[in-house]
């Protein structure tokens, strides 16, 4: 089992659940990333994704838009990224993920690209515009490697293409709240049914994604996903004030939000 799978396993037995904050990598400003894991990790998240700065994200709204914008604009590559990551590596026991446009990835090299994670201290990819058809060879790169790979399952999506999606993904599955774009809401979502029409056709962990930023909505996940994704709330935080504050306001937030676990 590579890391992904022993978290979810030692959180299965111990009957609980997972927080998995997303964070922009360059954001708030060149270099905090290191910092941002390790206080990610002493806050009580259990995964990390790390979104790979892109210029045209298709699915994130505009809080992650314009962090992603910033971020290039302030120098974010790819190459600096893994660095950053490798860096800090052996400071951190929480699986690390590494969520990428398959545009960066194809430009790359498919493999070349999922072995470069890999040996950077990543332990898993999700490619959200992935076209099923191109989602073989990368699954395969990242078995090789003993890395996760996770793929997209919104609410809207019919019953054979969950089929075809599960056979695609390791580790977890990514479940949509809602359809539409990343984005702050204010109700909590309803997943129950959702949920249970996927777990249905799985047994691996499922992780839901998309509105979520209270602790009312991680607690509204969590009674029937095994991890809540939080994202535009934390981002939309860590850029107001410099980047030392960022790092320390998202390990605030981020403990508000485990403790609703």
């Amino acid at each position: 089992m590579n890391r992904i799978d022993t978290i979810f396993a030692d959180l299965r037995a111990g009957q609980r659940k997972a927080l998995m904050p997303f964070v922009v990598a360059g954001f708030p400003s060149p270099h905090t990333l290191g910092a941002t894991l390790e206080s990610l990790q002493k806050a009580g998240s259990s995964i990390v994704e790390i979104g790979i700065p892109f210029s045209d994200p298709i699915a994130d709204g505009p809080v992650i838009s314009q962090a992603m914008d910033k971020a290039l604009r302030q120098g974010a590559t790819p190459a600096a990224i893994l660095q950053e990551v490798a860096a800090v590596r052996s400071k951190l026991t929480i699986g690390i993920v590494a969520m990428v446009s398959v545009s960066i990835v194809q430009r790359q090299g498919n493999e070349k690209f999922v072995h470069a994670l890999a040996d950077a201290g990543f332990d898993g990819i999700i490619i959200p515009d992935l076209d099923l058809d191109c989602a073989a060879p990368l699954f395969a790169a990242a078995k090789e490697r003993g890395m996760s790979m996770s793929m997209l399952i919104s609410p809207l999506t019919p019953p054979e293409r969950i089929t075809k999606i599960i056979a695609l993904c390791r580790g977890f599955i990514y479940l949509l709240s809602r359809a539409g774009i990343t984005g702050e809401q204010t109700g909590a979502p309803d997943v129950a049914e959702f949920v249970k029409r996927v777990r249905a056709q799985t047994n691996l962990p499922l992780a839901v994604g998309f509105g979520i930023s209270t602790p009312e909505h991680v607690r509204a996940v969590v009674r029937h996903a095994d991890a809540a994704i939080v994202g535009s709330a934390l981002v939309k935080l860590m850029g107001n004030g410099d980047a030392e504050e960022a790092v320390v306001r998202a390990e605030k937030l981020t403990q508000e939000l485990v403790a609703a676990l």
